[in-house]
C-alpha cells in the first residue's frame, strides 16, 4: 500500500507508522516516533492536524490494517499496545480519527479500515457501524465477520482486492467511490471463496450520499464521472454560491483541463464573484503549504498489521455538501444525472462452477429522499423478450409459465428492494398518509440495509404514493412483466446466473426437506411440484445449498446484467398485477393485468426460506393484498417511469 500511494498514485507525502518504519518526517515540527502505539498515534493525530494545511479540493487518505472493535456504541482501532479489556482508554475511536483528519482542511477524507475484532473475542462486534459525517469509510468486512489473510497472496483479502481495484485502468477502473465499492463487494468474497476462506464482505459508508461521486484517482476518471460535479457547480452558481461553484470547476479542471465547459465555468463564476464583491457564501481555497498537486494521508499493511498514513493525491476532486446537489424546486428533489456504471456479471455452468465474470455497462441514477438517503435506479432499455419458461426447464409449473413474447419500453428499476433505512427516510420526509397509515418497522430482521419484509401489497402501494408525491415523479410497483424482464436481464436460463443457483449467488433454502418453504398460493401443490422437489435442496445438477434463516443486507450477492441485486431469493417481491393463472392472458406491452373484482396480487422472486426452483426467473406466486408479509418474507422494489 505504501508503494502504491507513493509511486502509483503519486501522492505528495506518505506518513508511514509501523514497528520497522523510520521516524516520521519533521516537516511539521519535531520528529515523531513511527511505532504504532497508542501514545504515538494520538500524538501524530494531535500535532499534524492541529492546523489546516490542505485545500478543500485535496484528498486525505487514511489506511489502517489491524484489529478493530466496537465498544460502548463506538468503533475503535486497536494500536499494538491496546488492552482488549479496556478498549475505551487504550484504543482510538474511528470518530476521533475522522474529526482530527478533517482539521487538515481537506473536504475529502477517505478511511480504509482493514480491521476486524480479534478472532478469539466472541463477546463483541467488529467495527463498521459508525457513519462519519463528511467522510467515505470503507470497511474490510461486516461487524459480524472476520478479515482473512491469504498466505498465497502475502496479503489480506481486502488489501489485495483494494490494490487490484485501484490499479485497474480503462472503462473498468475504480476511479470513483461508487465503482471501487462495487468492485470490492464482488472481488473480496470471490478471493475468499477461491482460497477456501469464509465469506468476507466489504462495506462502504458515505456521508453525505453525494460523496459516492468522489473521484479518488483523477488520472483514471472517465468523462461521465465529471457530470455529477458539473451539475453541482451549476447549481451552486444558480444559488449564488460563487466561491463554491468556482472551487468545483477547478476540481473538474484538474481532471479535464481541456474541457471547454469547465474553462467557461471558471471564467463566468470568477467574474460574478468579482462583481459581487466576494461576499457570497462559499468555501474559498486557502493557500496550501505544498505544491499544487495537493496532500493527503493514507496507511498501508506492514508487519504486525500496523498503521500507515499517506499523503496527497494528484489534483483530487470532491463533492461539496449535499446542499449543492439536493436542489428543491416546488418540493421536487432533483435526481442525479444519468451515469454509466460498470457492473460485474457472473455466470455459472450446470454444476454451479464459475464459468465467467465479465464487466458490463449500465445506466444508473439516484433519486434523493433527503440529504442523506436516495433510491438508486438502473435504466433498462426497451426490448421484446420471452416471458415464462421453456418446456424443458426443470421443475417448471407448466400451466402458469407458458412462454409469451412481451415488449417493454424503457424503464428505471430500483437496484435493490426497499431497505429499512429507505422506508424510514420516506416516512420521515412524508409522514402524512395518502391512503393508509404505515408501520414504522415492517420487518422481522432489523438492519438498516436489510429489506423491509412484512409488507402488505396495500402498504407497498402507499409507500410508492408517498414517494411519488415527495419527488413529483411516477414511482410505483413493477408490473409482473417488468419484474421478469428486470430479473432475466436478457438471459433465457432458469436464473440470470445460469442453469442453477449456489449459496454464493443468492440467499435461498438449499438444504431441502421440511426446512424449505413452498409457496403462498396453491399453484405449487396443485401442479404436483412438491412431489418432485429435490430432497437435498439442489437445483438440477448444481450443488446442495445452505439455509441462512433470515434476510441478508441488500447487495450481499453479485448483481445481474442490469446492475440489479437479489432478484433471486432473499425476499419475495410484490408486483402491481392482480393474479392471473393464465400467463397468456396478461398484456403484451408490459402493463399490469388488472381485475377490479380480485384482491389477489402477484409475488415474484422467492425468498431466503424457499428452495431454488421457486427462485427461478419464471416462477409465479400470489398473495391476498391485505395479508401481512407472512413471517418476514415479502418486500418490494420500485419502478420510476422515465
Amino acid at each position: 500500500m505504501s508503494d502504491f500511494f507513493s509511486t502509483t498514485a503519486h501522492f505528495n507525502r506518505v506518513y508511514f507508522l509501523a514497528e520497522d518504519a523510520p521516524p516520521l518526517p519533521s516537516d511539521f515540527g519535531s520528529p515523531l516516533q513511527s511505532r504504532p502505539t497508542f501514545g504515538n498515534l494520538m500524538r501524530f493525530l494531535r500535532v499534524r492536524f492541529e492546523q489546516r494545511f490542505l485545500r478543500p479540493s485535496d484528498n486525505l487518505w487514511f489506511f489502517f490494517a489491524g484489529h478493530g472493535r466496537r465498544d460502548r456504541d463506538q468503533d475503535y482501532l486497536l494500536p499494538i499496545d491496546a488492552d482488549p479489556g479496556n478498549v475505551e482508554e487504550t484504543a482510538i475511536s474511528v470518530h476521533h480519527v475522522a474529526e482530527r483528519l478533517k482539521r487538515s482542511g481537506a473536504d475529502n477524507v477517505i478511511l480504509l479500515l482493514d480491521a476486524c475484532r480479534n478472532e478469539g473475542a466472541r463477546d463483541g462486534e467488529g467495527l463498521g457501524l459508525d457513519r462519519q459525517q463528511g467522510a467515505v469509510t470503507i470497511c474490510s468486512c461486516s461487524p459480524s465477520e472476520f478479515s482473512y489473510e491469504i498466505s498465497e497472496l502475502r496479503h489480506g483479502a481486502f488489501t489485495y482486492g483494494l490494490l487490484e481495484g485501484l490499479g485497474m485502468e480503462g472503462q473498468q477502473n475504480c476511479a470513483t467511490v461508487e465503482r471501487l465499492d462495487n468492485y470490492l463487494k464482488f472481488a473480496v468474497p470471490d478471493l475468499c471463496r477461491k482460497y477456501g476462506k469464509p465469506r468476507q464482505t466489504p462495506s462502504t459508508f458515505v456521508e453525505p450520499l453525494s460523496k459516492r461521486n468522489f473521484i479518488l484517482l483523477p488520472a483514471l476518471a472517465l468523462p461521465e464521472d465529471l457530470e455529477p460535479l458539473k451539475l453541482e457547480a451549476l447549481e451552486a452558481e444558480a444559488n449564488g454560491n460563487f466561491a463554491e461553484a468556482e472551487q468545483l470547476w477547478w476540481r473538474i479542471n484538474a481532471v479535464a483541463p481541456a474541457d471547454a465547459q469547465t474553462r467557461e465555468g471558471i471564467r463566468r463564476v470568477t467574474l460574478k464573484r468579482d462583481s459581487d464583491g466576494g461576499d457570497n457564501p462559499g468555501v474559498a481555497e486557502p493557500r496550501p503549504e505544498t505544491a499544487s498537486r495537493g496532500n493527503a494521508v493514507a496507511l498501508p499493511r506492514i508487519p504486525r498489521r500496523a498503521l500507515l498514513y499517506g499523503a496527497g493525491a494528484t489534483g483530487v476532486l470532491a463533492a461539496v455538501g449535499t446542499g449543492a446537489w439536493l436542489l428543491r424546486s416546488r418540493g421536487t428533489l432533483r435526481p442525479s444525472p444519468i451515469r454509466a456504471e460498470t457492473v460485474p456479471v457472473t455466470t455459472v455452468d450446470d454444476k454451479g462452477e464459475l464459468l465467467d465474470t465479465r464487466w458490463e455497462s449500465v445506466e444508473t441514477f439516484s433519486q434523493p429522499i433527503d440529504v442523506d438517503n436516495a433510491v438508486e435506479f438502473s435504466i433498462l432499455p426497451s426490448a421484446t423478450f420471452k416471458m415464462g419458461s421453456p418446456n424443458d426447464e426443470l421443475l417448471r409449473v407448466g400451466k402458469f409459465e407458458q412462454q409469451i413474447d412481451v415488449t417493454i419500453g424503457r424503464i428505471a428499476v430500483s437496484r435493490t428492494t426497499i431497505t429499512q433505512r429507505i422506508w424510514r427516510a420516506v416516512l420521515a420526509a412524508h409522514p402524512g398518509q395518502i391512503g393508509i397509515s404505515l408501520s414504522a418497522a415492517p420487518f422481522s430482521f432489523p438492519g438498516d440495509d436489510r429489506p423491509v419484509e412484512t409488507v402488505t401489497w396495500q402498504q407497498a402501494a402507499e409507500f410508492c404514493a408517498r414517494l411519488s408525491d415527495l419527488t413529483e415523479r411516477v414511482i410505483r410497483l413493477p408490473s409482473e412483466a417488468e419484474w421478469e424482464r428486470a430479473c432475466r436481464a436478457d438471459t433465457t436460463t432458469a436464473f440470470h446466473f445460469g442453469p442453477t443457483l449456489t449459496p454464493a449467488l443468492a440467499n435461498y433454502c438449499g438444504t431441502g426437506g421440511a426446512v424449505c418453504g413452498m409457496s403462498f398460493g396453491e399453484n405449487v401443490s396443485s401442479a404436483g411440484y412438491a412431489d418432485v422437489a429435490y430432497p437435498d435442496g439442489a437445483y438440477a445438477t448444481g450443488p446442495q445449498g445452505s439455509f441462512y434463516g433470515s434476510t441478508k443486507p441488500v447487495r450481499s450477492y453479485p448483481p445481474n446484467r442490469f446492475g440489479l441485486f437479489e432478484m433471486h431469493g432473499n425476499v419475495w417481491e410484490h408486483c402491481l398485477d392482480n393474479w392471473n393463472p393464465d400467463l397468456g392472458s396478461i398484456p403484451r406491452d408490459g402493463r399490469p393485468f388488472v381485475d377490479p373484482k380480485s384482491s389477489v396480487r402477484v409475488l415474484r422472486g422467492g425468498s431466503f426460506s424457499h428452495n431454488p426452483a421457486i427462485c427461478r426467473s419464471a416462477y409465479r406466486d400470489w398473495m391476498k393484498e391485505t395479508l401481512t408479509g407472512w413471517e418476514g418474507r415479502v418486500g418490494f422494489r420500485v419502478v420510476c417511469e422515465v
